[in-house]
């Protein structure tokens, strides 16, 4: 699917005529060349992302499309890690230092010490919608050679985002960070595909690819299992809950 190449922290995912759709940075649904993985240094701070990533993909020797999506993370493309299968790639960089933990079960689970303590975020800042912190993000790009239906790609995000999830819950104990984001790509001119959900060729791929690539990068970044935690949210609240009523 991708034609990787790393170059000065900037990961390119090439592969010509992409229809790719984005959450991250400036992101939505477009067609392009090549997506990009951004590592920041750390201590960023820039807000003018535009200008940003224009100047690192050009440092990189990179001549990026107009409408290329791109993704920003403080790991290192040291850590980046694809896997494949069948008609499906993806391509992960995972950190976990601003988990954010969103107990089920009470709420009172947050100080639960039969959580892990990443979940529990013990000693842990609170980020605030005001951070720019990008250490601890999982940024993921999974594709496909099929030609997906406009809502099949936007469910292979879907997709992708659940394998995400599933897989730190099971590493970590938490489903994600405060900055993650998902890349969901396919070929326009591919073998045309309607659906894309778990119980199809493409989402079965995608699961598995996602799950392993999240993981393996996880293995590179924390040998020793020790997930750091620098900032981080719990959403403990409790919202309003009731019936959904019919005129019926």
């Amino acid at each position: 699917m991708f034609d990787a190449t790393v170059r000065d922290g900037v990961c390119r995912l090439h592969r010509p005529g992409t229809r790719w759709l984005s959450t991250g940075h400036d992101g939505g649904q477009t067609v392009a060349s090549a997506a990009y993985n951004c590592t920041v240094p750390e201590g960023w701070s820039r807000t003018d992302l535009d200008d940003y990533l224009e100047d690192r993909l050009a440092a990189a020797g990179f001549d990026a499309d107009a409408d290329s999506p791109a993704l920003l993370t403080g790991v290192s493309q040291r850590h980046a890690r694809r896997a494949r299968l069948g008609c499906v790639e993806a391509v992960a960089t995972a950190g976990v230092s601003n988990p954010a933990a969103l107990p089920v079960g009470g709420v009172d689970d947050a100080a639960d010490d039969s959580l892990p303590v990443d979940a529990r975020l013990d000693g842990a800042a609170t980020r605030t919608d005001t951070d720019t912190h990008h250490a601890g993000t999982v940024n993921v790009v999974v594709g496909t050679t099929r030609a997906l239906a406009p809502g099949a790609l936007a469910n292979l995000l879907t997709v992708a985002s659940e394998a995400k999830a599933a897989t730190l819950l099971a590493r970590v104990g938490i489903p994600g960070t405060t900055t993650d984001a998902v890349i969901a790509a396919c070929d326009p001119e591919g073998e045309r595909a309607a659906f894309s959900g778990s119980a199809t060729a493409v989402g079965s791929a995608a699961r598995a690819c996602v799950r392993d690539a999240v993981a393996a990068s996880l293995s590179s970044r924390y040998p020793d299992g020790d997930y750091d935690i620098e900032t981080g949210v719990v959403t403990d609240e409790r919202a309003s809950v009731s019936p959904v009523r019919s005129d019926d």
